[in-house]
């Protein structure tokens, strides 16, 4: 092992330890509660920013991408928590638009259902980093407690693929599972598709993108998506700085992601700016308080609505970007990746009535 392998484990141990404080203590160390936009940070995650700060890490766009592959795949198993039992995970590759594409299987304990809903879900990471590894402890969670079959896509990342890849392999990934839903154990009537993050943009473009096929998705799960990538809403001012994910990440990612700022406007790049999203899968929409991007996941969400679209959201007021990753060191992330799943499991619920 690496010394900066071994000091990550040492740092995210640390972390581990500090957070578990009582909240008494966390509320001394933290200082005054940190307010944005009328909205109060969680304070433990307060805590965890200024250990972060300590680090002394370098920033994201200060990083090659390599390093920042590394380190965000580090922090995701670190913060993640333990490992939800489920009853079996597969590996396997399908044919992509790029060539053979990683897909992981994972299947929840004790099913009694021939045919399980399905989740098709693309990890976040700016379409730079991520990784089925790295999102391990987040799929087996959704897996266990929705009780869906959950099907995460290894889709390729930039700037080594530019857009549309990641999109192109979205389309094709979930034309995969349609066809293929019956033979792996999945209803076709049934498939969620869903994202966190950049993951949330994919599963928002691509959704639009398959509202025509014979049996489109049923519904788009999004989490705290990114949605407008010309990045000047309010919250991009206000939350833009200091709060785990940065304005000036968000363009390192994009200048990677993008072949040119023209595509901004691509409806596929910026879903916010599509002409119509009529028609397209209903929808359940999370945002979070404190996030440059909340204000467009809103208006994504008043979009679909204005659409006629059934349209759920609900901003998590007090969290910040990425708090999926950190369900073992944030006991308000915990309880809010359970109130997602709440909302998932009642909306499959509605269809199979």
């Amino acid at each position: 092992m690496e010394i900066k392998e071994i000091a990550r484990e040492l740092q995210g141990t640390a972390a581990n330890l500090a957070l578990r404080m009582p909240i008494s203590w966390v509320n001394i160390l933290s200082g005054p509660p940190v307010t944005v936009d009328g909205r109060t940070l969680d304070s433990r995650t307060q805590w965890l920013l200024q250990l972060l700060a300590r680090q002394g890490q370098p920033p994201i766009e200060k990083s090659t991408v390599a390093e920042a592959r590394s380190n965000y795949d580090s922090f995701m198993l670190q913060m993640g928590g333990s490992a939800a039992p489920i009853g079996e995970m597969i590996d396997r590759t399908i044919e992509g638009p790029g060539g053979r594409m990683r897909v992981r299987l994972y299947r929840p304990a004790a099913t009694v259902a021939r045919l399980l809903p399905a989740i098709l879900f693309f990890h976040g990471g700016g379409w730079v980093m991520g990784s089925l590894e790295g999102y391990d402890l987040i799929c087996r969670y959704f897996c266990a407690r929705t009780g869906c079959t959950l099907v995460a896509i290894d889709y390729r990342l930039a700037p080594e693929h530019k857009f549309p890849a990641a999109i192109d392999d979205a389309v094709a990934a979930f034309r995969w599972l349609a066809a293929e839903a019956v033979g792996l154990g999945i209803d076709p009537a049934r498939i969620v598709i869903a994202g966190d993050s950049a993951g949330g943009n994919i599963a928002a473009a691509a959704t639009r993108l398959l509202r025509d096929e014979p049996r489109p998705p049923c519904l788009q799960w999004l989490m705290f998506p990114a949605t407008d990538l010309g990045f000047d809403t309010p919250s991009y001012k206000s939350c833009g700085e200091g709060f785990f994910v940065t304005r000036a990440a968000m363009e390192w990612f994009r200048g990677h992601y993008l072949n040119d700022s023209a595509e901004i406007e691509d409806p596929r790049a910026s879903p916010l700016r599509a002409p119509d999203l009529a028609g397209v899968a209903p929808a359940l929409v999370f945002t979070n308080g404190i996030d440059p991007l909340r204000d467009e996941g809103l208006a994504y969400a008043d979009r679909l609505a204005a659409a006629g679209v059934k349209t759920i959201h609900r901003e998590f007021d007090s969290l910040i970007h990425g708090f999926v990753g950190m369900r073992g060191v944030l006991q308000a992330a915990a309880r809010a990746m359970d109130d997602m799943v709440a909302g998932l499991r009642h909306e499959l619920a509605g269809l199979g009535r």
